[in-house]
């Protein structure tokens, strides 16, 4: 009788535990749901002018910047992964992590910052004027075009698939490698027959990253004058005041990204290779000698000095300049208000992904699969996108909430929730909690479930094992996500630019503004704090990483 009981206790802890990650997969489908609702309402008079003059140029707009992005992002970081690992030179360990570096920059900050130091009365063109006695045509100069968008997304995006490429290379590839060797291959068939095909499916991992994120830009299209599919939703929503039709385009690009999604999953499960053994060994870098030593360290020179070095030196330089009349009460409230939105949001969502996480570490089913999934299903969502379902969704709860707000004396035509902070914070936890679900999951997967289960044996409920077993094993997984989440949150643009309640600024959405009313000077100090952020983010998951290894 005693046994069943806490049978019964145990089973009753794990429903509560599950019935919240359901919770929390049925609202983060909510948004999807309502966008995929778009494309069965009727159309508008405007959508007619849409789909006659925007709908054709920005679809084929997002695509030519996405195929560009993708295609220099693979063969840059594809070739350093490969140099980095398979090759030893000079400064090979410091360019190792130095390249992950321009992670730490936003796209949309690089494209203002280039952008002015190759303008006419920028930094390049100055010296060139002034102490080369060389006055150049300034056509030549000019970044703010298709190419610029896609050089500038080069730059700051390929270290998506160096990571990627690396980690497997280094883990992967030390006996095809060595194989490939000692039959006397030389080393660009080495590359070419071995290397290459093997890392298939971290390439397309690394360019499935990269296409999200460019069709997540906001600022770079809209600085650098393209019209995307994220611009377009931005047009028809505030340019031309029509929600619905902005519905019917947000609905269209993630049907656009779902099919992104499927063949990036369909590629990388047809080229799929295993090891013939359980070991892993390091892969023996061979040492180079002479110019290619040397080649090889200044091209990785040349890349992080352009991504990184380069344009954060020039924002300190501009920073130095104006940060005496930006720095101000109203500048600490905009950095207080950051603080406050990533403190809340980070919160609730690693609270959810470290219930789903346990969920689907404990009970593996499909069902448990499937709610993992629907978890991480707004990561892959363009910021824009995500944000029209977001206001669908609250826009309808304020009207089931009407008679309630004329009940508490505020109006039945009140608009209460869909102008808070909640309806932000909510679109924040549905965009990034996949990245701390998959911190939690690879902190759980390290400990594995046998302390828990002496834990249970021992009688100890689901919640009481988590608290004193699992959290202490897992707690550096789950700093990492939250430190990864806020580096997130910190840089997000479009979603916060379309969501934030009146008069809310944060350090990305008043950068931007710098930069559109053409006061690239003062952008500087909350780029520059925007970065900091980003790159102490990326140094502690550095940092983290050699601790795993270790």
């Amino acid at each position: 009788m005693k046994g069943r009981r806490w049978l019964h206790k145990l089973r009753r802890g794990s429903d509560v535990w599950t019935a919240i990650t359901g919770i929390g997969a049925a609202l983060a489908l909510l948004p999807s749901l309502y966008i995929a609702a778009g494309l069965f309402e009727r159309p508008t008079e405007n959508w007619e002018h849409i789909q006659a003059y925007m709908l054709k140029d920005s679809a084929l707009q997002s695509l030519y910047l996405v195929a560009g992005t993708v295609g220099c992002t693979v063969i840059i970081g594809v070739a350093l992964a490969w140099l980095v690992t398979v090759y030893d030179f000079p400064l090979r360990g410091f360019l190792s992590w130095a390249l992950v570096l321009p992670l730490a920059v936003p796209p949309y900050i690089a494209a203002y910052t280039y952008s002015s130091m190759f303008s006419y009365t920028g930094v390049i063109q100055t010296f060139m004027r002034n102490k080369l006695g060389w006055t150049p045509d300034p056509r030549y100069f000019d970044i703010m075009s298709m190419q610029g968008a896609i050089a500038i997304f080069t730059l700051f995006l390929f270290p998506y698939v160096y990571v990627i490429v690396k980690a497997f290379l280094e883990k992967q590839s030390a006996s095809y490698m060595e194989n490939a060797r000692l039959l006397g291959r030389h080393p660009f068939a080495v590359f070419w027959r071995v290397g290459l095909p093997i890392s298939q499916s971290a390439i397309v991992g690394g360019a499935s990253l990269v296409a999200f994120e460019v069709l997540n830009d906001y600022g770079v299209a809209k600085y650098y004058g393209i019209s995307s599919f994220t611009t377009a939703i931005f047009t028809t929503w505030f340019g031309m005041s029509d929600v619905s039709s902005a519905f019917r385009l947000a609905a269209l690009l993630m049907l656009a990204v779902t099919g992104l999604f499927l063949i990036e999953r369909l590629l990388r499960r047809r080229r799929l290779y295993s090891s013939t053994t359980s070991k892993v060994r390091e892969l023996r870098r061979r040492r180079l000698q002479g110019w290619p030593a040397y080649a090889a360290c200044l091209l990785g020179l040349a890349i992080v000095a352009l991504s990184f070095f380069i344009p954060v030196a020039q924002l300190a330089v501009w920073a130095a300049w104006t940060y005496r009349d930006v720095v101000n009460a109203s500048f600490i409230r905009l950095v207080l208000h950051t603080l406050f939105i990533s403190a809340i949001t980070i919160v609730i969502l690693m609270a959810f992904a470290i219930i789903a996480a346990n969920v689907s570490r404990m009970r593996r089913s499909p069902f448990t699969m499937v709610l993992s999934k629907l978890l991480s299903m707004g990561y892959s969502m363009p910021g824009a996108v995500l944000s029209i379902g977001v206001l669908a969704v609250f826009i309808s709860l304020d009207r089931k909430l009407a008679g309630w707000y004329g009940w508490l004396g505020l109006g039945e035509n009140r608009l209460v929730l869909s102008m808070s902070l909640a309806m932000l914070v909510f679109a924040y936890v549905v965009r990034f909690l996949a990245v701390g679900y998959n911190a939690v999951e690879a902190g759980f997967e390290k400990t594995g479930t046998r302390y828990s289960e002496a834990s249970r044996l021992l009688g100890f409920g689901m919640t009481r094992t988590f608290f004193k077993v699992d959290l202490p094993l897992i707690k550096g997984a789950v700093l990492a996500g939250c430190i990864l989440t806020f580096m997130e949150i910190v840089k997000e643009l479009p979603l916060t630019l379309l969501l934030r309640p009146f008069n809310f600024e944060t350090l990305a959405t008043k950068a931007y503004q710098y930069a559109s009313d053409e006061q690239i000077h003062q952008a500087s100090v909350p780029s520059l704090l925007i970065i900091g952020i980003g790159i102490l983010s990326v140094a502690f998951y550095h940092r983290l990483g050699e601790k795993k290894s270790s």
